[in-house]
């Protein structure tokens, strides 16, 4: 994985202007989406080669091109297409994530994507959250091949909810506590809960901007007050042993 001994701190963007600014601002790596509508859509390749050229921080860009967790065949051709372009234009990783009709995570579809062996980590993103039966899936996530991260609330309304779980999850599971990238809602008082689990990844959105506004740009100044926060909470988790 590549999240650092300081703990990771993964910023959303959703243009070159934002990767500069959260890199400036102290950001590890970059989620770039093409959009905010349905909870975050796949970008046009183009879109990958602007990020790449504006920033040195790794890229993990979303692949989903609807609302939901579901997928079918045309769609899932079209995903390995786009996959295949976002590598060519230099992103480092993808965020996917898909369920089946019963709310399980879609192995065969996953497999069909990333393929068998996928030689770049990818995160499996907050379709873990809707499932019925979380520590099932948790378990069918470990099989996943490449999979390095999971983007997380622990409940799909988001940490808030979700923080006892999430916390209870890295405590006693050491596969979870080593690839949970939390997020969704997060908020600073979480941080020091979830970094005392050992948890070390975290993901920001909307709170890296301005009134939380996705018209806004990141800011950072904003990103900046998260890395110390981040940053102070891994110190102190260490300094207790």
């Amino acid at each position: 994985m590549d999240a650092s001994p300081r703990g990771l701190l993964e910023v959303i963007a959703l243009h070159a202007a934002d990767a500069e600014r959260a890199e400036a601002g102290g950001a590890d790596r970059i989620e770039l989406v093409g959009t905010m509508q349905h909870g975050g859509l796949a970008p046009e390749p183009a879109l990958v080669g602007e990020v790449r050229r504006a920033t040195s921080l790794p890229i993990r860009v979303m692949l989903r091109l609807r609302d939901g967790f579901g997928t079918d065949g045309g769609e899932v051709t079209r995903l390995r297409g786009l996959l295949a372009d976002y590598r060519a234009t230099g992103a480092d990783g993808v965020v996917l994530g898909f369920l089946n009709g019963h709310t399980d995570v879609d192995t065969g579809v996953v497999h069909e994507i990333v393929g068998d062996a996928p030689d770049f980590g990818w995160t499996f993103h907050r379709a873990i959250d809707s499932c019925l039966e979380a520590d099932r899936n948790w378990r069918t996530l470990r099989t996943l091949p490449g999979l390095d991260q999971v983007l997380t609330a622990g409940s799909a309304r988001g940490v808030g909810d979700g923080l006892d779980d999430l916390v209870a999850r890295a405590r006693t599971d050491e596969f979870a506590r080593r690839v949970v990238l939390a997020g969704g809602g997060l908020l600073p008082e979480h941080v020091p809960w979830l970094v005392r689990a050992g948890v070390r990844s975290f993901h920001i959105g909307s709170s890296a901007r301005p009134l939380g506004s996705w018209k806004a740009y990141v800011d950072p100044e904003l990103v900046r007050s998260w890395r110390k926060l981040l940053d102070d909470a891994v110190a102190r988790a260490v300094r207790s042993g």
